[in-house]
């Protein structure tokens, strides 16, 4: 049973982490309605960024900042090649992501930079007496609140608001008056650097940076929108980015259940992390077909009243 609660707590500290990178990609994904592919490469770059910063000695939190800024810049680019070069968003995305695994080898130097005995925001949280299993779950949930709410007053701005608009309606929005593609720009640069930051404190929180570490990450993105939305379905705003949060939490969870299961239960075909792209995948098929499948059985249980009622009438 104990093994099931500490799954169940190291879930959700790493849910929370990448539910920062999922708030970002939601950004790009559904507010601005643009499948942006750069999140593979600025989620490594904020690592990078991060775990060069710290080792240099400078502050754990002064570094994330600076890589949040380098994950801006990488929005940046990926949205200059779409608005102002013209190229498809994404291609744009792509290029940029590819450019990234050079430029990331760069900062880092090697394709593993570790932080061992190095001061992290972790670290000094535990030196003020938390306990270490703790420090990753006390930073998560105080970030995620805080961004949630960031995020949520943002959009809440005449600038926000136009962002949300540029997604929904960007006909409306030049008939306005306004450059749609600033706001794209804008949406990217927010998005990516969301995704930096979740890179730099992932770094961090497992004690190194490495080259492949954002791999399918728009993948697992993508999971925890879809199961946030599921959670969420029909609600306010705020409980739409709440739910990107939580979304990436129950995903987290689900991922340490089926690989504790695994250990527990004698299967033909033992279940370990080389698995986990395969059940990310189905867990995003799953996600994805549940609000069809919820759809139907609505409508036949409505054509089933329908039809109860003519007979009464009839009889």
């Amino acid at each position: 049973m104990t093994n099931w609660l500490w799954d169940i707590q190291g879930g959700t500290t790493l849910g929370l982490i990448w539910g920062i990178m999922a708030l970002g990609l939601y950004l790009t994904y559904r507010v601005l309605n643009y499948a942006d592919l750069t999140v593979d490469g600025s989620l490594t770059l904020g690592g990078a960024i991060s775990a060069v910063c710290i080792a240099s000695g400078m502050n754990p939190i002064l570094a994330i900042c600076i890589a949040v800024i380098g994950g801006m810049i990488a929005g940046f680019v990926t949205g200059i090649l779409h608005t102002k070069l013209g190229i498809p968003d994404l291609l744009a995305g792509i290029l940029t992501q590819f450019a990234l695994y050079s430029v990331n080898l760069r900062i880092m130097g090697k394709a593993n930079f570790g932080l061992l005995n190095q001061t992290t925001l972790f670290t000094q949280i535990k030196a003020m007496g938390v306990p270490s299993r703790w420090a990753g779950f006390i930073v998560g949930i105080v970030l995620a609140i805080i961004l949630v709410n960031i995020v949520y007053c943002f959009f809440g701005t005449e600038i926000g608001c136009a962002v949300r608009a540029t997604g929904n309606n960007p006909q409306m929005v030049k008939a306005m008056g306004a450059n749609t593609r600033t706001y794209i720009v804008l949406g990217l640069v927010v998005g990516n650097g969301l995704v930096a930051m979740s890179g730099a404190i992932l770094a961090q929180y497992q004690g190194y940076a490495d080259i492949n570490m954002g791999v399918g990450t728009i993948v697992i993105g993508l999971a925890a929108i879809m199961i946030g939305e599921v959670i969420f379905s029909k609600r306010t705003y705020h409980h739409r980015l709440t739910g990107v949060i939580l979304g990436s939490v129950v995903y987290r969870i689900i991922i340490a259940f089926v690989l504790r299961f695994s250990l527990m239960v004698a299967l033909p075909i033992r279940i370990t992390t080389d698995d986990m792209k395969l059940i990310t995948a189905i867990i995003v098929v799953i996600a994805l077909v549940s609000p069809k499948i919820k759809a139907e059985m609505h409508t036949r249980h409505l054509k089933l009243e329908i039809a109860e009622d003519e007979e009464e009438e009839v009889l």
